[in-house]
């Protein structure tokens, strides 16, 4: 009897594909490249939705996952936890960790993916750049303490070459384009291998886009975005660069980087992995 895979995908934005779509408008994704290149028969059932945070992953995506018993997912999920005012690595932790428990219970293999650093490429504030930072790297480390503890694979994103090239990136900068998704697809193909029969992702000529096509993108989806989190992340991203500011007043002269550390699971410095500048992160 010829083996049968299912693939199944759950998490936010970078999870549903967005930054790559048809000519129809549906997105895509590098889950899409990887899901169509196996060559085994696969059942492939994508459940990310944009926006969607750690808790919406284990509370409504789990239990519609489970039932399609899959032998391989992708829990991709963090930056909205991050770019949300209250922001908790400990809650992120304890969901992620009992989303990743659930999925290995049932025996499938996890995919994990780093978030990259936006502030590589995308213009920002100094202050309001180091308190982001902060939040991403926290996220990071929480989902390399998952992959220690369960064993779970994770695509290390920020050591790919050449991931911060502009070629990768949508226009908005945070999500990957077209070649971004196809390049993470390679890379989680990479991963897989060993225990998949899985065709090379082949990487699709990008015609170059009409600055006017950018325009009209930020316009109908941008400005929306920004006006939305303008209620939400920019009044707690002000508070912060207040913060951020007297934070470097009274602690200038003092030692102020931290762990978030979880000694149960792996040696964070053995690791390899970045600090972050406070043990609760602003």
């Amino acid at each position: 009897m010829e083996r049968v895979a299912v693939f199944a995908v759950m998490g936010d934005s970078a999870a549903s594909g967005v930054g790559d779509t048809d000519s129809n408008g549906i997105s895509r994704g590098w889950s899409y490249y990887l899901a169509k290149n196996f060559e085994h028969p696969l059942v492939y059932v994508n459940l990310s939705r944009p926006g969607a945070k750690s808790d919406e992953v284990l509370l409504d995506q789990l239990p519609k996952v489970i039932l399609h018993q899959p032998t391989i997912t992708a829990v991709i999920v963090g930056g909205n936890d991050a770019l949300r005012n209250g922001f908790s690595p400990e809650q992120l932790h304890q969901n992620l960790r009992s989303t990743i428990k659930a999925l290995k219970a049932i025996g499938s293999e996890v995919l994990l993916l780093q978030l990259h650093d936006p502030t590589l490429i995308v213009p920002m504030p100094k202050t309001l750049g180091a308190v982001l930072s902060r939040r991403i790297n926290a996220v990071n480390q929480v989902t390399q303490a998952i992959a220690a503890e369960f064993g779970s694979k994770i695509l290390r994103t920020r050591e790919l070459e050449g991931i911060y090239e502009r070629k990768v990136w949508h226009i908005d900068r945070m999500h990957p384009s077209k070649f971004g998704h196809q390049l993470l697809a390679h890379h989680f193909r990479e991963m897989l291998c060993n225990n998949w029969e899985i065709a090379p992702i082949t990487f699709e000529p990008i015609a170059p886009k009409p600055k006017s096509e950018s325009i009209k993108w930020m316009l109908r989806n941008g400005t929306p975005w920004f006006l939305k989190r303008s209620v939400d992340l920019l009044p707690a991203a002000l508070y912060l660069i207040g913060c951020e500011y007297v934070r470097r007043i009274f602690k200038q002269n003092q030692e102020t980087t931290a762990l978030i550390y979880y000694p149960e699971f792996v040696n964070h410095r053995e690791a390899g992995l970045l600090e972050v500048f406070e043990e609760r992160v602003s």
